[in-house]
């Protein structure tokens, strides 16, 4: 049995789709299994346990445009899947998996691709799930009788080998970051990919991160992608004190273990949340327009700030009037989640 499984292109949605890929793991324990994600996503899948390989789905290179589609569609239909799983929601997943030959092609039918579909599965209405976003892909399986019932999820993991936590403690070095014996570190994501109506003010987490130093001696690490290098140079322009900047330095393959090596993460609803929840670390997540319920980390070392305002959640992806969900959270909330999980982990730095 092959099975070619399309992850999300979304980091955060990447992450919460591991449930659904150990579920299919656990269905068909010999199967070789192979997942198709986009370059930025396919590098958190590689040496976990749930799939033999990872292929990459390089839109901006080899397979892009359509005739980029025909080469991958082609290099697909050379490895004979027997059934094609499709995560991804969009009509080119569903076209691409029918135009490869794979035989049996399960998905939501919704995007206008029912009639590419062998198995159309009739997408969730209101309360007929769990509301987060994890279980929609769960869901997908149960409808599609692969599994018999919905498991109770309290954590999504990500293995991170020890060859993976000493190439992270090499960059970290390299960045000036000290190796042992060494102090608290602190991770901050301040992007977020969906839009800026998700970020927390450049000159808060500027301040968070100078308390930090100052109470706790902190090392506050920035991360981001190199789209997001220019906010992160905001966040370090602001500081009194100094941080480390590696936005744009690092591979989406090194984030686990880069996280696995800090102590705390904090950052807004965002990819990088996701993949610092998984890999164990506390997380203090913040968040404005997007709602909890659907895409909180699922961890539970977790602490959620957030001020309800009555447009929240609007899920839009920029603020169209001040921003006051996110202008409302304070510093003082913040750095209080924050120090709350320092003095679990790290009581001799409290």
């Amino acid at each position: 049995m092959k099975i070619l499984i399309r992850v999300p292109n979304w980091v955060g949605d990447a992450v919460m789709c591991i449930p659904a890929l150990e579920a299919i793991r656990a269905r068909w324990p010999e199967a070789e299994i192979a997942l198709l994600g986009r370059e930025w996503v396919s590098g958190l899948f590689q040496g976990q346990a749930w799939a033999n390989r990872v292929l990459v789905f390089d839109h901006t290179g080899r397979h892009k445009g359509f005739f980029g589609l025909e080469r991958l569609a082609w290099e697909i239909r050379k490895e004979r899947f027997d059934t094609a799983v499709l995560l991804q929601n969009a009509f080119q997943a569903a076209w691409l998996a029918w135009r490869s030959g794979v035989p049996q092609r399960i998905g939501y039918a919704r995007d206008a691709r029912s009639w590419l579909l062998t198995n159309g599965v009739a997408v969730p209405g209101p309360g007929e799930a769990p509301a987060h976003e994890s279980y929609y892909y769960l869901e997908l399986l149960r409808r599609a009788g692969w599994i018999e019932k919905l498991p109770a999820l309290k954590w999504i993991r990500l293995e991170v080998s020890a060859q993976a936590m000493e190439r992270a403690e090499e960059i970290l070095e390299r960045a000036g970051v000290p190796g042992a014996p060494r102090v608290l570190r602190v991770a901050i994501a301040p992007g977020a990919a969906y839009g800026t109506a998700k970020c927390w003010p450049v000159e808060r987490y500027a301040a968070l991160a100078d308390r930090l130093i100052a109470e706790f001696g902190a090392d506050v690490i920035l991360f981001g992608s190199a789209s997001e290098r220019e906010v992160t140079g905001e966040i370090a322009a602001a500081m009194k004190r100094t941080a480390v900047q590696l936005a744009g330095e690092t591979s989406i393959a090194d984030l686990p273990a880069l996280f696995a090596s800090c102590d705390l993460f904090i950052g807004n609803d965002s990819g990088a949340m996701h993949v610092a929840a998984a890999v164990g670390l506390p997380v203090v997540a913040v968040f404005g327009p997007t709602d909890p319920e659907g895409t909180a980390p699922m961890t539970p070392r977790r602490t959620v700030v957030q001020q309800r305002v009555e447009c929240s959640p609007c899920f839009l992806r920029h603020c169209p009037i001040d921003h006051r969900c996110m202008t409302r959270v304070e510093v003082d909330a913040v750095y209080a989640a924050a120090r709350e999980w320092i003095k679990k982990g790290h009581t001799n730095l409290a």
